[in-house]
């Protein structure tokens, strides 16, 4: 029997549903999870092994650029998929394909292949992070969603760990092979579980697939992503290549978005957009996303080059972010209850705002501590923002439109990670390329290019008073980074309090049933 609540109108007071092996299948969930969540960092150590063995240095980065492309493009797709077939086909599909993947990396011969079976693990990590929010949705009434949240998102915090330790023992004491072969026992056993486990009536009455706005969605999003990967790095960002992607990248969201008008099974139905607590959080998740990158991108590198700390030591800062996400996400279940999503979301933004902003403020070379307690208030305002906008989103829909809103919530944070990396980058190497030019005349013929400051300080390959001046650029461009993620900080929270409704359980829309 559940215990009385004081209740919020966004509350949906339905229970979880009687299911006798959710434990079994939540631990699948966690295992599936682990193997996207685990793959960028563990590929990431190995790197100069694998070039090391395969050659083609000027194409590696595309090892990481294909698997973020793929995933990301593909995300709304399964989202609709789920809700047409369920979740279990499209998760066991997904999985299978993120396997076939990792053993195809493991036989490589060279750079190339090994791009392309990349791009096919993709594939199925898109599957992964489309359907296991969703199933934990279905499971899991509203007001256990939060600690449920709070269990998947450990999962990236035990990924920033394990992931780099693993791959970095696979290259120094083995072969490079073992950080895709690793995937294959963990995929397995949550593919038993699932089967095992996992039970769902698959919907009755058969549906039309809409491949032309699928192919237009995936051409569309592969424009946008290709052009933020590679502006800034292979082409200037006002060079005519960029023009020509992303004026490709318009003229296909277009046309996406005329067939989706007509389609009678749209891919991504335009009520996802047009209603406010959708529109809402999905800007809020992306906004989220933006702001994920300025500490994943620069902080471990901040705290090697400028705070001294050895590679572990930086991993473990950027780790510390999950302490703080992981709390809140838990406990936001508290608040929304008794305050709403709308306002619980808010608190976290806040949160959000005040921990960017806290890097702004750290002193020049600040102690480590200071750095440790602002990531986990940052990871705090993470999990009180990520985990109020999802659920409630998920609350307001049926089964079967579950997995389109939240597709297009992982979507929309996906999104913001690939432009908050643009962004990043881009004022980065600015105030970079600004302090190089500033630099007293005494070291103006010793000064490396932009890109090689990093390689000269962690290589200590510069007199002392050349690494004191690069130690101190490279501070200087850190914070303008910080600077820039505390305005999209902020404006994100005021997005949140403009477009999101207060009682969004409340509203009706054509499609849409409330919760």
């Amino acid at each position: 029997m559940e215990t009385a609540v004081r209740k919020h109108p966004d509350f949906d007071s339905e229970p979880s549903p009687p299911l006798a092996h959710r434990g079994w299948i939540l631990t699948a969930l966690m295992m599936s999870m682990s193997l996207a969540a685990m793959d960028i960092t563990i590929v990431a150590t190995a790197v100069p092994q694998i070039v090391g063995d395969l050659g083609g240095f000027d194409l590696f980065s595309w090892l990481f650029s294909i698997y973020l492309l793929a995933q990301t493009v593909t995300i709304p797709i399964y989202g609709k998929l789920a809700d047409l077939y369920g979740r279990k086909p499209v998760l066991i599909y997904g999985t299978l394909v993120f396997l076939a993947g990792s053993a195809a990396c493991a036989t490589a011969w060279n750079m190339v292949a090994l791009i392309a079976f990349r791009g096919l693990q993709g594939l199925g990590a898109g599957t992964i992070m489309a359907t296991v929010n969703t199933l934990a949705g279905d499971l899991y009434s509203v007001r256990e969603r939060a600690r449920i949240q709070g269990w998947l998102s450990s999962v990236w915090g035990i990924a920033a760990i394990v992931g780099p330790t693993l791959g970095g023992a696979f290259a120094q004491y083995a072969t490079w092979h073992w950080v895709f072969l690793v995937n294959l026992p963990i995929g397995l056993v949550a593919l038993i579980l699932l089967a095992r486990f996992l039970h769902e009536k698959a919907p009755e009455h058969r549906h039309a697939i809409d491949f032309t706005g699928a192919g237009l969605m995936m051409l569309a999003g592969s424009a946008v992503v290709f052009g933020l990967l590679q502006g800034g790095n292979a082409w200037a960002w006002d060079s005519l290549p960029s023009l020509i992607t992303f004026g490709l990248a318009v003229l296909l969201i277009a046309a996406m978005v005329v067939r989706e008008r007509t389609a009678a099974e749209p891919i991504m139905p335009g009520w996802v957009w047009s209603r406010p607590v959708l529109l809402g959080s999905n800007l809020g998740t992306l906004g989220m996303g933006l702001v994920m990158m300025a500490p994943n991108t620069y902080l471990p590198v901040f705290a090697q080059s400028v705070l001294g700390l050895g590679a572990i030591s930086a991993g473990l800062v950027l780790a510390s972010l999950s302490i703080g996400w992981v709390a809140a996400s838990t406990w936001s279940g508290n608040l929304y209850l008794k305050f709403g999503f709308r306002d619980t979301a808010l608190f976290g933004a806040v949160l959000m705002a005040t921990g960017a902003l806290g890097f702004v403020v750290l002193p020049p070379g600040p102690s480590t501590w200071l750095v440790l307690l602002d990531q986990i208030l940052l990871g705090a305002g993470f999990g009180m923002l990520s985990t109020p906008l999802l659920v409630g989103v998920q609350s307001i829909v049926p089964w079967n439109q579950r997995g389109v809103v939240t597709s297009a919530n992982m979507w929309s944070r996906y999104l913001g990670q690939s432009l908050g990396a643009a962004i990043a980058g881009a004022i980065f190497n600015a105030a970079m390329l600004d302090q190089l030019h500033q630099a007293p005349d005494g070291l103006q013929q010793t000064l490396p290019h932009v890109n090689d400051v990093v390689t000269v300080l962690q290589n200590h390959a510069a007199d002392a008073e050349l690494h004191r001046y690069l130690q101190g650029a490279f501070d200087v461009s850190t914070h303008q980074v910080y600077v820039g993620m505390t305005g999209v900080a902020i404006a994100t929270l005021l997005l949140v309090f403009w477009i999101v409704p207060r009682h969004p359980g409340t509203e009706e829309s054509p499609g849409v049933v409330s919760g």
